[in-house]
């Protein structure tokens, strides 16, 4: 594929349906190679839920000439946590680093929120998945079967200015002693 230029942005109402039209081709995509029954939730997603996730959530996108490629949302929680969700790219566009520059846009926006951990889930036999969080600073914290597939639970930690102040402070006080 040639280069491609294309721009990471807020997701708006009108990008509903090909947002839509991306979850459901890289989640049956998911499925599959995960090999999952199926992955109903994000199949059946509605257009006024996906309306609200938008008002509600950071939900980015990866726009190519006017055609939605890429998505992802990531919920911000009071805690100063984050779950990342609904990551996916087209099919024809993945391996093009469109993930790598979504997931960058991810990482600025939580380091200017403030954000300490963001998190999410993924099927751990998903062996490509799993190495590509690993690349972008993610480990695994958990698993679970509560979907009747292994899932891990993958958690970045994100260095805050409160992070370095803390430990400053730590430190101090150890010399203190």
């Amino acid at each position: 594929m040639d280069k491609m230029t294309f721009v990471v942005r807020r997701a708006v109402e009108e990008d509903i349906p090909q947002i839509k039209e991306v979850a459901k081709e890289a989640f049956s995509l998911y499925a599959e190679n995960a090999g999952i029954a199926s992955i109903v939730g994000t199949l059946e997603e509605t257009y006024e839920g996906l309306k609200t996730e938008i008002e509600t959530k950071l939900v980015l996108v990866a726009v190519l000439d006017d055609t939605v490629v890429g998505s992802v949302r990531v919920e911000i929680k009071p805690d100063k946590t984050a779950y990342l969700s609904r990551f996916g790219v087209k099919k024809d566009y993945q391996n093009n680093g469109i993930g790598k520059i979504l997931m960058n846009a991810v990482d600025n926006a939580m380091e200017e929120l403030g954000v300490t951990n963001l998190y999410l889930h993924t099927a751990s036999r998903m062996l490509s998945l799993v190495k590509f969080y690993y690349g972008r600073g993610f480990y695994i914290e958990s698993t679970t079967k509560d979907r009747g597939y292994i899932r891990a639970l993958l958690c970045k930690e994100y260095k805050t200015e409160i992070a370095h102040e803390t430990l400053n402070n730590c430190y101090e006080n150890l010399a203190v002693v």
